[in-house]
């Protein structure tokens, strides 16, 4: 009997051992970055995370068989909190660039965005005259938005404007409601948010970018999520939860393809993408 023993118990120690690893791979939940000030995308309503990056997330979660919760950061942290792997992946509406494709991975986009310039309603600018002349614009500090204003306007003299930047849009228009700006320029889904929300502002032009957004992990995908987070996208997309998601939070929204362009300077779009298949 002794010696029965002392031959299973090797085995009960490894079995034992076994299972407490996959406990620990089961519980391993992932931290996922986000602006909870930036709708329809993420924000913070009842104490509750909402928003279409939000609720997109758990059904990728749900359907990749992940554990995520959110970490609310403010948006100039969110890209250094992602490189330093203070969070594991960051998700919310972030533009595609080539200086972001440096420092992170993206995802396969699921989203296309033009800029629009934002005036109160009851004001008399044009889109001439909001982004000219003596006109202060803002936008939000570090995004994309900010840095074309920069280069294209805020530079050139000749223009003559003055450009401030924002920690988040919702303190841009209540800057511009307040007769601290005469303009603002956001995303389109940002912009159409705030006016179907009752915000007292309005359209005056559109600043075509077809500027693709996506979600970001660590370079190099240390974690090896790619695979399953684009698998995950694909399937709610093709499944319709996707659409369901995007019209629950803004109706008027245009359904795009999934995949959306993807930029030939982006590493994780060249060759097999992980967990995508055409």
């Amino acid at each position: 009997m002794k010696n029965i023993f002392r031959k299973l118990a090797p085995a009960a120690a490894m079995l034992a051992m076994a299972t407490m690893a996959s406990a620990n791979a089961q519980a391993e939940t992932l931290t996922a970055g986000v602006e909870a000030a930036f709708p329809p995308w993420a924000y913070v309503e009842d104490g509750k995370y909402k928003g279409i990056a939000i609720d997109a997330m758990r059904a990728i979660a749900k359907d990749q068989g992940l554990e995520v919760k959110f970490k609310d950061l403010p948006w100039p942290s969110l890209i250094p909190a992602l490189v330093k792997g203070r969070i594991d992946l960051l998700v919310t509406g972030l533009n595609v660039t080539p200086e972001r494709a440096k420092a992170l991975d993206f995802t396969i986009p699921w989203w296309e965005n033009d800029d629009e310039i934002l005036v109160p309603k009851d004001s008399d600018k044009n889109l001439i005259t909001a982004m000219c002349c003596g006109a202060t614009i803002g936008a939000q500090g570090g995004a994309t938005q900010f840095k074309w204003l920069e280069d294209n306007l805020a530079s050139n003299d000749k223009v003559g404007v003055t450009l401030r930047g924002y920690e988040d849009y919702v303190t841009a228009i209540a800057d511009m409601l307040a007769g601290r700006l005469d303009a603002v320029v956001t995303s389109t889904d940002t912009a159409e948010d705030f006016i179907a929300k009752g915000r007292p502002i309005k359209i005056v032009g559109t600043i075509q970018q077809n500027q693709p957004q996506a979600l970001a992990v660590q370079k190099g995908d240390p974690k090896k999520l790619l695979g399953k987070i684009n698998a995950g996208i694909m399937n709610i997309y093709k499944s319709g939860q996707w659409a369901e998601i995007v019209h629950s939070y803004a109706p008027q929204s245009t359904i795009r393809d999934i995949p959306t362009s993807m930029p030939a300077y982006v590493d994780t779009y060249q060759g097999d993408i992980p967990g995508y298949t055409k």
